[in-house]
C-alpha cells in the first residue's frame, strides 16, 4: 500500500528541520511515544537503527528505524519495522515561502501478517489517517514551540 501527504506548516525551512531532526522533540508531536533508543551506527544518519517503543491501549509496541537517506533541508528517508510491517517512509520538505514550509510524506507499507495485510486491504484510511495525525500534531507543536 502506498500513499502521499502533505501539510504546509507556517515557518520557515530552517526552523521546521531544527525541530524535526531533534529526538528530543518527538514525545511532543507523538504522544505515544514512551522510549526512543539509538542502538546502532552514527546517530541520526544514514544506516543508524533505533528502537522506538509506543503504548497503544493497553500494550506496547517496539519498531525499529533505520535511516536510508538524510539529506537535510531537503529531505529524509527511513524504514520502520515491526514483526507484522514494514513502513518506509520518505520526507521532503519544499520551500513555500520564508515562512512556510511543505512537509510531504511518501508512505510505503508491506504488510507480513495476514491481520495487517486484511487491514490495508479493508480500512487503509486508517493508516493514512495515523500519518496525517503525525504530521499534523508536529504542524501543531513545531508552530507553538
Amino acid at each position: 500500500m502506498r500513499y502521499q501527504i502533505e501539510v504546509i506548516i507556517d515557518l520557515p525551512r530552517d526552523r521546521v528541520i531544527e525541530l524535526f531532526d531533534n529526538p528530543d522533540n518527538m514525545p511532543k508531536w507523538q504522544p505515544t511515544l514512551t522510549n526512543f533508543e539509538h542502538i546502532e551506527g552514527e546517530a541520526g544518519q544514514a544506516g543508524a537503527k533505533s528502537r522506538l517503543t509506543y503504548k497503544l491501549g493497553n500494550r506496547n509496541m517496539e519498531m525499529i528505524e533505520t535511516i536510508i537517506e538524510r539529506d537535510l533541508p531537503e529531505k529524509f528517508s527511513g524504514t520502520y519495522e515491526t514483526d507484522s510491517a514494514l513502513n518506509i517512509n520518505h520526507n521532503t520538505f519544499h520551500v513555500i515561502s520564508d515562512n512556510q514550509t511543505k512537509w510531504v510524506t511518501d508512505t510505503e507499507f508491506e504488510f507480513r501478517s495476514l491481520s495487517m495485510k486484511l487491514m490495508g486491504f479493508v480500512a487503509p484510511f486508517l493508516f493514512k489517517n495515523q500519518t496525517r495525525k503525525f504530521m499534523n500534531d508536529f504542524k501543531t507543536f513545531a508552530e507553538n514551540a
